[in-house]
């Protein structure tokens, strides 16, 4: 697979990071052009260590199993925002709650790496390239059962590369195809102790760049997920019961089984007032390592931060902020 020169010095520092280490068989960085969407998307599942395949309750589900979505307390708006080593993260979504009808919503999300300048030769440069991945989700959740939940998701994905000034040697790149993500979820015991998840993620399209024969089919996975809860003993003094959530995923390839990735993460939580949460992602690449993060709730409004430590010292660690509000 080729690139233009320009394309590659932006892509690589990404693709090192979600393609599996130096030493493993590859023949190229699988997705090309949409690797981002293998990046974690929403401070909440950043801290559990990537452990979302059966988690639910906020507008970060949609990035992860969109039946968790059908959880959503209500109609919610919310920014995700994450700063990694090569790239601004950012994603702005809104959901509608429509009652019996399900949740209905749509999300834009822009990976950023940044802009660079064009120098034909020596002396002044002639312009200024920038390399943009886009992602637009339109979901849909629904309750199908009393503890079986449907997501799906559109998906618009687009890579960017714009040259503003002279820009002969370096044209403006744009490559766009479609996508889906389907998923289910369903629980178990009372309160839903038990839930298990089902999703299968960025199926669609191949991302086209050049031509045909150089097309880039999307990192397509299957996960599956399990989350147990425990009601913890409530202080007679407390006003929120307590309680500990235990999270792990299970994702591969589609079509490849024999070397699954796993990822687990551990909550503690005073209602939804505090959450602490942390979480180890056991993956094939370099951005394997552990992660922590808090979460706050105030009235309608919920704050969620996440720091992720990388096993391997190559990149800059990334930090995920995430701001939600419930209508």
């Amino acid at each position: 697979m080729r690139r233009r020169h320009s394309e590659i010095g932006a892509l690589l520092l990404l693709l090192g990071a979600v393609t599996p280490l130096t030493g493993q068989e590859q023949s190229a960085p699988e997705g090309g052009g949409a690797t981002f969407l293998l990046l974690p998307v929403g401070a909440r599942a950043a801290a559990l260590g990537q452990a979302a395949g059966a988690d639910g309750g906020s507008s970060e589900a949609a990035f992860w199993n969109p039946a968790g979505l059908a959880r959503l307390p209500g109609s919610e708006i919310a920014v995700h925002y994450s700063k990694t080593f090569a790239s601004d993260n950012t994603v702005v979504a809104g959901y509608y709650d429509a009652k019996r009808l399900g949740i209905l919503g749509v999300a834009a999300y822009i990976v950023d790496f940044g802009s660079q300048e064009v120098l034909p030769g020596p002396g002044l440069p002639t312009g200024r390239i920038s390399v943009k991945n886009l992602e637009f989700l339109a979901s849909y959740a629904t309750e199908l059962l009393s503890d079986l939940t449907l997501g799906l998701n559109y998906k618009l994905i687009q890579f960017r590369q714009d040259c503003s000034g002279l820009c002969e040697t370096v044209p403006t790149t744009v490559g766009t195809t479609h996508g889906v993500d389907v998923g289910l979820q369903y629980g178990f015991g009372a309160s839903d102790a038990f839930r298990v998840g089902l999703a299968v993620r960025h199926a669609g399209f191949k991302l086209q760049l050049q031509n045909k024969e150089q097309a880039d089919p999307l990192p397509t996975r299957v996960q599956f997920g399990m989350v147990y809860r425990v009601f913890l003993p409530r202080p007679a003094e407390a006003t929120e019961g307590l309680d500990a959530r235990f999270l792990l995923d299970i994702q591969d390839a589609w079509g490849q089984y024999d070397n699954p990735e796993f990822r687990a993460g551990v909550e503690l939580g005073y209602g939804e007032v505090v959450r602490i949460r942390t979480g180890y992602a056991f993956l094939h690449s370099e951005s394997s390592g552990p992660s922590v993060g808090v979460g706050f709730q105030f009235g309608r409004f919920a704050f969620d931060f996440a720091r992720v430590f990388y096993a391997s010292s190559n990149f800059d660690e990334p930090v995920h902020i995430s701001l939600r509000a419930i209508l």
